[in-house]
């Protein structure tokens, strides 16, 4: 674990980013699956003297004589270097934030690459690890195949490559602060971006890790942990968990998704379910939601969202958030209205107010007139920010290429999903959806299908299907295979652990044994699919670490740039909002019922939300070596055995919604 006595790891340097990145080396002493249990480090080059090759602690190899060949060696640190972020943050080689990349796109496993240079500028030491993930399979010593990568082995994956990275800067082998670490991802990786951080340290973890090998971390004589190593006679405790993160479009947290989703379906009146099943089943899911919310006492300061919830005039008072049902009242809204659904709608309307405040901003737009035609750059220079909102609400625009992704943000896939080791599948039959192909087994290329994203239309994961169910002929098979999934799930793993629990990040902010991290910031976009360009990792790194970090600078955002030259798109991209969203001096306005519209508009996710009838994308984190998914909802199974009467008549019945 000591890269000093790793005799294979090398080095290779970057002229155009000046910095090194480090060879891929295992972060734990047995990998199961070593293609995906490595780490590799990218280093700016102004905190590397150059490479020790010899040993003798001098550079023999600096970056002028390094070429594109990898160096065999250790880094020679220069801890008084200093670099400036391009936001105007100055970090030294020991203080420099650590920026932990989470793959796991759609929870799945990811191979093993080579650390990006993309933060060395802003002077940040960049990991890149890989992780097992759903649907892996391994052999055993036997030769017996097995699945593996389940829940919590993508998070376990990266909590270990933290312990490594930080216990080799505490060794002097890599720059950076052990304080200072950030993850960042997105979509299934933004998910795991968030519960890295927000189980910081937890105990609950510690035996997996120790199972692979972690270092700083281990088993004491009296059947506890210890997370210390000594170094240099000392000894210093190491934590898996992170300072900072920055979440894009996180998947998280499972454990409400399908009453989440279906509520939001179901508050569009005029949503066109599939299936009178699938309608029934979002009403059921619906209630349960509502009644989930009110039972966790939830309340809001209206100082601390900066919301007059009551209409009062000020934000002076604390409100209770609940969600009321009146379906006379409210029929726009099928019935639910409360100061729940109030705060999601300011903060809705907040959201895309800034983001119509901050167009500004958007570089290499391309912006039209009202016949379709692109406006010329002259025309496009003396564009106010009136006009730029009045054209984004029309959709009268296509974005540059550098704003499909969230901001500065490293892609959460890193180099590729992974692929399926070599090897037969475990016997018995597979989910219907995999024998298909759908759910992403190798496709003899090396890569998978539909492993993420929108459901395959032709399954009956897809919002558009008209069959309930393509696995399970009755509806009391459908509701034994959930009670007896959820039944093996609840009576917890080899460790005593019920596997849906330790993905849940509610169960541990603020829990004992967590360490909290000190910010987190989950970004996301208004609808399906989309975020926001604006989302900038280097400036909420930069201006968290002013805001916390003791005599640093205090950041804030440069002001825009005027774009002058319009982009070079043939047509406008844009979605027309004007039909839903008002503008009136500069201020857009809309209704919650408005909103699910918009939410639920061409939206393609299965109905339930995750835990679909049939094995859904989700259901494949909480396998075991033998069943590869495992229904895991069990808010979900009690509707099922509360409503049976109701829903069984019309499961696979063909009647649409």
């Amino acid at each position: 674990m000591n890269l000093s006595n790793n005799t294979e790891l090398s080095w290779t340097y970057s002229a155009d980013a000046d910095a090194w990145v480090m060879s891929i080396v295992s972060a734990v002493a047995y990998p199961e699956l070593p293609d995906q249990q490595g780490v590799s480090v990218c280093v700016p080059g102004a905190y590397v003297t150059g490479i020790d090759t010899d040993g003798d602690g001098d550079a023999d190899v600096t970056g002028v004589s390094a070429g594109e060949e990898a160096v065999s060696g250790s880094l020679v640190i220069d801890y008084e270097a200093e670099i400036t972020s391009t936001n105007g943050q100055t970090y030294t080689a020991a203080t420099a934030p650590v920026i932990l990349n989470t793959g796991a796109a759609g929870y799945g496993s990811q191979n093993n690459s080579l650390a990006s240079a993309t933060y060395a500028a802003d002077g940040y030491i960049h990991v890149s690890c890989g992780n097992r993930g759903k649907q892996d399979t391994a052999t055993d010593e036997d030769g017996n195949t097995y699945y593996t990568g389940d829940a919590p082995s993508c998070l376990v994956d990266q909590k270990n490559a933290a312990r490594f990275v930080k216990y080799n800067i505490l060794l002097g082998n890599l720059p950076g602060s052990v304080d200072y670490m950030v993850s960042t991802g997105g979509s299934g990786g933004g998910a795991h971006a968030v519960m890295f951080a927000a189980t910081s340290n937890n105990p609950d973890f510690y035996d997996y890790e120790i199972d692979a090998g972690a270092v700083g971390v281990y088993y004491t004589e009296d059947g506890g942990y210890s997370t210390a190593v000594t170094i240099d006679g000392t000894e210093v405790e190491i934590s898996d968990g992170a300072w900072g993160c920055v979440g894009y479009s996180a998947i998280t947290s499972l454990a409400e998704s399908d009453m989440t989703l279906a509520f939001e379906y179901y508050l569009d009146a005029d949503y066109d379910f599939s299936t009178e099943f699938q309608a029934q089943l979002a009403e059921y899911l619906s209630q349960a939601y509502m009644e989930y919310i009110n039972e966790q006492d939830l309340s809001v300061c209206e100082a601390d969202v900066g919301f007059d919830l009551n209409g009062d005039g000020d934000l002076e008072d604390t409100i209770a958030l609940t969600i009321e049902y009146d379906p006379e009242a409210y029929p726009e809204t099928n019935g639910y209205y409360g100061t729940y659904l109030e705060l999601y709608l300011a903060e809705f309307t907040q959201n895309l107010q800034w983001y119509v405040d901050n167009l500004d901003y958007a570089e290499g737009w391309t912006w039209f007139d009202g016949d379709g035609n692109a406006l010329s750059d002259e025309e496009v220079a003396t564009m106010t920010s009136e006009d730029k909102a009045e054209a984004f609400l029309e959709g009268r625009y296509a974005k540059g290429a550098s704003s499909n992704g969230p901001g500065d943000m490293l892609g959460g896939r890193g180099d590729g999903m992974g692929d399926l080791p070599d090897g037969n599948l475990p016997d018995g039959e597979l989910p219907a959806d995999m024998e298909h192909g759908q759910m992403g087994r190798n496709t003899g290329d090396g890569n998978r299908e539909m492993i993420v994203g929108t459901p395959d239309a032709s399954t009956t994961q897809a919002a558009g299907s008209a069959v309930d169910s393509n696995n399970y002929a009755t509806y009391e098979e459908m509701v034994a295979a959930y009670r007896a999934d959820i039944e093996s799930i609840q009576a917890g793993d080899e460790y005593g652990n019920n596997l849906a629990e330790l993905y849940d990040p509610l169960n541990y902010i603020n829990a004992e044994g967590t360490e909290n991290p000190t910010w987190v910031k989950i970004l996301c976009g208004a609808a399906e699919g989309d975020i926001s360009m604006f989302n900038s990792l280097n400036l909420h790194v930069d201006q968290m670490y002013g805001a916390y970090v003791e005599g640093t600078a205090v950041i804030s955002k440069a002001a825009a740039q005027p774009q002058t030259t319009n982009g070079t798109a043939t047509e406008a991209t844009g979605t027309d909002l004007t039909s839903w969203v008002s503008l009136t001096d500069g201020q857009i306005s809309f209704s919650l019922a408005d909103t699910a519209a918009y939410r639920t508009a061409g939206a393609s996710k299965a109905m339930p939300a995750f835990d679909v009838i049939d094995y859904g994308q989700e259901d494949y984190v909480f396998g075991t070596a033998e069943q590869d998914a495992r229904h895991w909802d069990p808010i979900l199974l009690d509707i099922f055995e509360t409503h049976s009467d109701v829903l069984a008549p019309l499961f696979n019945s063909g009647n649409a919604g």
